[in-house]
Parts: C-alpha cells; structure tokens; sequence
C-alpha cells in the first residue's frame, strides 16, 4: 500500500537564498498547483522526518553549496539519494546543480570565491564548472544576466521554443557530458553564447540524469526566475535591460520549466496557477444571540483603534465586524485586505502572518450565498438541526461556526493564537473552502483545493479526566466519528469501503483497482494539537476529508453508488461534527471503553497485520490492537512460522514514523 505522492518540497534552510526559494515556490505553485503541494522545508525534515514516501519532487535551489554540505552531508545525502534512485525526482538549481553534481568546480583561481571538491550525491557523475560567466558576486545582482540558451528539441515536446532567455547568476556547465560514463545522461539545454569557462565536449546548461529508478535535473541558470518578480537594481547597469529581456522571452520560459517537470515525471497544470486571496471570515451561529455572546467573551482582549476592533493575536491579527453595523455586501467586500496586504499571485511566497485577517460576525442573520458562494449556511444549519435530533448526545456542537472561502490554515490561525482561542466553547468550528497554508504532520501537507472538508474543531478536556480519559484517544474517536458519519450519511453510503490507519488517516479501498487487490488510498487524515487553558486541555482537532474534489487523489464521490444521496459539504460537516459530539460524550462517561474499542477495531486495517520492530533489530511481530490506558499500540513477537511468542511491546504513538505499509515500526524517541 503506497501513498500517493503529493508533496513538492523544496530545500529552504542553511546555504539557500531567500529570493531564490522565493522565485521557486512561485513558479512550481503556477505550474503544479492543484495538483501538489508546494512547501519550503528545512535540513531538520531533510535529516529527520519520513518525507520520500509522499515527496514527487524534491528541490535544492540556488544559494551556496557549500551550506548544504555542512548541514546535510552523511545522512541527509544518503536519505535524497536513497530517495531518488527508489523512484523519486531531484531539482537542482544553480547551487542545486553544483551540489547534485560529482564534482564542484566554482571560480577557480579566484581565491576570494573558490570552491573545489567532490560531492556526495554525484547525480551528475562528472563536473559542474563556474561561474560560467563572470562577475559574479554573493549576495548581488552585480553579475545578473539574461542568457540565451537552446533547448534539445529532440528530448522535449516539440512546442517549446528552440532558443529563449533565462535569468543566471552564478551558474555552472556540466563538463563533458558527452564523455561521462555510469549512467544515462540527456542535455536539455545548452549555453548559446560564448562561456568564460572550458564546458569541455558541448556547453551543457541543463542535464536530466537517470539514477536507478528516479530522475534528477539539473541546472546551472535559473528558468524558474519569473521577470514579474525582479526588482529594480538602478544602480546595476543594463539591469533594466536585463528584465525587459527576460519579460520578452517570459512565455517561452514558461514553455521550457513545464516540459522540464514532465520529464520529471510530474503533471504540470493546463493553465499556471495564481494563489488566491485571502477571504473574508464569517462568524455565525444557529442562534443569532450565540455570536454576541462570543463578542461578549471576547470584549476583554479586543484593541480598538479609529473606531474598529482588533484582537491581537500571539500570530495573526483579526479585524471584527458586526453586521449589525448596517454594513452591505459591496461593503462587506471592501472590508478585505487592500490589494497590497494580499500576495499578489506573482510572488507565491508570501508572510500571510502578516495580513490582517477580517471577521464579520452575523448577529443579525445568516451569511447569504452572495457572501460565501463556496458555503451554504442555511444547508448547513437545517443539516445540523435534522442531526442533532436523531443523534442521541449532540446538542451544542457546530452551533457556532467561523467560516472562510479562502484562508491560511483552520488550525493555525486558532492553534497559533491562544488570545483569539481562549473564549471558545467545545464544538466551536472553523471551515474554509481552500487552505493556501494547511498544516500537516511534520512535512506533510494536505492538498487543499475545494471540493474538500476542511475544517477545525474545538474540545475543552478537562484535565481532571486526563488521567482516565487521556487526551491521545481524542484522535481515535475522531477518526471513528468520521467513518461512521459519513457510513450512515445517506442512501448509498453504509457500505463504503472506509477505513481507519493507525492512528489517525481515513483510507478508502481504491476505486481504480481490482477489489480482490484490497489496495487502499489515503483519502482523509486528522492533526490533532493540543494547548491548556483554565484548567482544561484546549485541543484543536483538525480534520481533511476528499469529499467532491477531482484533485488530487480518490475522493468520497468516487466511491459512490449510482443511486447515492447528494453529497454536500454543508451536510458531511453537520454529519461529522453531531457524531463526534456523541462519542465524545460516550468518553467521557466511560473512558475509552469495551464498547469504543468494538467499535474502533470495527473500522481499522490492522489486527494480525505482520510487522518488523526496527528499535528491536527487526524482530518480527504482530498487531494485537492499542491499549485502553494510554493508547499505545500492543504487537506480539512471532516465530519464523508466524505463531505468537507472548513476548508483546507496546508503542508509543508516533505518527511520523510509522510505516505500516512496509511494515516498520519505530519506537518513538
């Protein structure tokens, strides 16, 4: 059981430029975006997280190479290299090149920036030799220039241009590439112009080298430059000139990158992609006193300042509207962050910390579809209402819910902001349409294009229960809560193929495969965080469902029968949130009991699944189940036979290194 690979990261630590991540964060998030998730990722997630088994495209871009070496030679290059020749695909930009290269060969001869020597990762098993044009300086736009270079036509598609502009700086040639020997070695691209350095046999600017089952490419200029998001150097000569150019041949550019990522294997956008705005959010509630009584609560931590309401929070600040204040929807559209607070769609990198985020509290009616065309509040309501009367135990959750078409992260902007949290009741919920910043495990990112359900929700445990109700179940009862809402959803659902991983991702039996193959596919996941406040565990449990979404992977509407129920967002929300309400309930009158674990194992893909301890020396074992005290999971010691030795660990949750698809487990340390 593979998971699909969905993430693009892209190398943002030590030895990296900040423009040059920024340029490429850009440019991958037009061309890829919906269909993966392009995020900046440090050497810690390089060195310590499970990052290859989801990653379709890992990137080193420009900076200094040497940086890299410092902090990821030894095992972070074992773990890239590993990654590649599994099947995966590396990005090399400028310095990446360099780096992906056996060799280094950077200004040679000029003492002040010379750098010689080998390099771990050889993708390229020759050298990579530069600058090849002078001038360059770090830290400068000093040695800048557009270069022509000439594209292969004879391994890439036939509509990209046979020669175009490119941004450089600092770059190298692979040397001889038509000598090099111990893999397959394709030239993309070549230097049209004279070079201040021997390139040797050819004047290579871009090579796609062929590592056991993956691709790695590398490149000297930077095609993933976009002229739009240059900045003006008047004091650099022929700088001006140099955007124009750049400007001119910015289509052909385009071109090129996008057949690049092909051979990469990716699937490039039709269309280049633009981030969206950030929404405003709408606070609301099945009883309209409900939302003034929040302002109440929140009157003791809000600023005010020419005559509007703040609240600032520890990472965002919100700006809080009532529409009580006779505000209309063409006003109620102005209330959005002018246009130079949001990003732009040409930068894709963007601090959204920093926008102000605008919440309009409806204390006297509804949000209209005008005002969130992506959401129907009254669907949602009526849902709410019709669920809470046949759910035994559901009274008060989703009764108040925070909604945005577009915004950073449900989680993180209530996560991340205790003052802004603190007045929270238990079932307070926050969904979005789209997330351009959702939050995942470690690296891990939850594509979130809309036709999915995303949402936050709050529980106030009280830490007098922690000890007999610990808070490490509260995933485990979501998780439940999901399956069997959306099993008794409607005609047609009872019997879908959903099921739960360990400890915390919703699987559904893939569609596209051979029921008898019992090949599953991640369709759902849940992060929960955890903070204390006023004598209670204040947990924010996000959770991400494939509901209607054709992007990017199976969603609940592909597993559907014919003669289904309409599956709206609206209903799936009040369905989830009504019956997790009622299990929760159920826990803290019991416990994790008999009757939750029945129903827990009900759902899950692993008893007996046969397993190899790595902390162990790779002692072979068995799944029994978790145990009802702290959650942990139970696994017996088998024989060469696969019988029982009664020897049984137990494991700590850790859901950053679990592997049950190859069948590792790791102790948390």
């Amino acid at each position: 059981m593979t998971p699909r690979r969905l993430n693009v990261l892209v190398y943002s630590g030590t030895g990296t430029t900040s423009e040059s991540v920024r340029q490429c964060m850009h440019s991958l998030r037009r061309l890829l975006s919906p269909n993966y998730a392009v995020i900046p990722v440090s050497e810690s997630a390089i060195l310590k997280e499970p990052w290859a088994p989801t990653c379709a495209l890992l990137v080193i871009p420009g900076g200094a190479d040497l940086g890299y070496c410092r902090v990821l030679n030894g095992e972070g290059n074992r773990r890239m290299s590993e990654y590649v020749r599994r099947g995966g695909a590396y990005l090399g930009l400028c310095a990446g090149g360099y780096y992906g290269s056996s060799r280094c060969e950077f200004e040679v001869g000029n003492k002040p920036l010379e750098v010689i020597g080998s390099r771990e990762l050889a993708f390229y098993p020759g050298t990579c030799r530069g600058g090849a044009f002078k001038g360059f300086e770090y830290h400068s736009e000093q040695g800048a220039r557009a270069v022509v270079l000439r594209a292969a036509k004879e391994a890439l598609k036939d509509d990209v241009p046979e020669t175009f502009a490119s941004y450089y700086n600092g770059g190298g040639v692979f040397v001889d590439v038509g000598k090099v020997t111990g893999r397959k070695v394709e030239v993309l691209a070549s230097y049209d112009e004279d070079l201040d350095v021997d390139g040797g046999d050819g004047n290579a600017a871009l090579v796609l080298c062929h590592v056991g089952d993956g691709k790695a490419l590398l490149s000297g200029p930077h095609p993933e430059f976009a002229p739009a998001n240059l900045l003006p150097h008047p004091a650099i000569p022929g700088y001006d000139d140099l955007i124009a150019k750049l400007k001119k041949h910015d289509d052909a550019r385009c071109s090129f990158l996008r057949a690049c990522l092909e051979k990469l294997g990716l699937e490039v956008s039709a269309e280049n992609a633009t981030l969206p705005f950030l929404s405003t959010i709408h606070l609301s509630a099945a009883d309209n006193s409900h939302v003034s009584e929040l302002l109440c609560a929140w009157s003791e931590v809000i600023d005010r300042e020419d005559g509007r309401e703040f609240i600032a929070g520890e990472a965002d600040t919100f700006c809080i509207q009532s529409d009580e204040d006779g505000l209309t929807l063409q006003e109620l559209q102005r209330s959005l962050p002018a246009a130079d607070e949001q990003p732009t769609g040409e930068t894709g990198f963007s601090d959204y910390s920093t926008i102000t985020k605008r919440v309009i509290a409806h204390e006297k009616a509804l949000p209209t579809t005008e005002e969130t065309p992506r959401f129907d509040h009254k669907l949602y309501y009526s849902s709410l209402q019709r669920f809470q009367v046949t759910e035994d135990g559901a009274e008060d959750w989703g009764n108040i819910l925070m909604y945005g078409d577009v915004v950073t992260s449900t989680n993180s902007l209530l996560e991340r902001n205790p003052k802004f949290m603190a007045k929270l009741p238990s079932g307070f919920t926050f969904s979005a349409a789209t997330q351009v910043a959702g939050r995942g495990r470690g690296t891990n990112v939850w594509v979130a294009p809309p036709g999915g359900l995303m949402f936050s929700t709050i529980i106030n445990h009280p830490a007098h229960l922690a000890a007999s109700r610990p808070v490490v179940f509260i995933q485990y009862i979501a998780a439940v809560a999901i399956v069997e809402a959306i099993q008794s959803y409607g005609v047609g659902y009872k019997n879908l193929p959903i099921k739960l991983k360990w400890p915390n991702d919703i699987y559904a039996l893939d569609p596209t495969k051979p029921a008898s193959s019992k090949t599953y596919v991640k369709i759902g996941g849940i992060l929960s965080q955890c903070g204390y406040c006023d004598g209670s565990y204040q947990i924010v449990l996000g959770i991400g469902i494939n509901a209607i979404n054709p992007r990017p992977t199976t969603s609940i509407s592909d597993l559907l029968p014919a003669n289904a129920s309409p599956l709206h967002l609206e209903t799936l929300l009040a369905r989830i949130v009504t019956r997790l309400e009622a299990i929760h309930a159920q826990f803290r009158r019991e416990g994790f009991s008999e009757h939750l674990e029945r129903r827990y194992y009900q759902h899950w893909l692993h008893t007996g699944q046969a397993i190899s301890l790595e902390a162990e020396g790779g002692v072979r074992a068995r799944v029994l189940g978790i145990t009802r005290d702290w959650g942990m999971l139970r696994a017996e010691e088998t024989d060469a036979e696969g019988r029982g030795t009664g020897k049984v660990w137990t494991l700590q949750s850790d859901e950053n290194s679990f592997d049950f698809w190859k069948g590792l487990v790791r102790r948390k340390m």
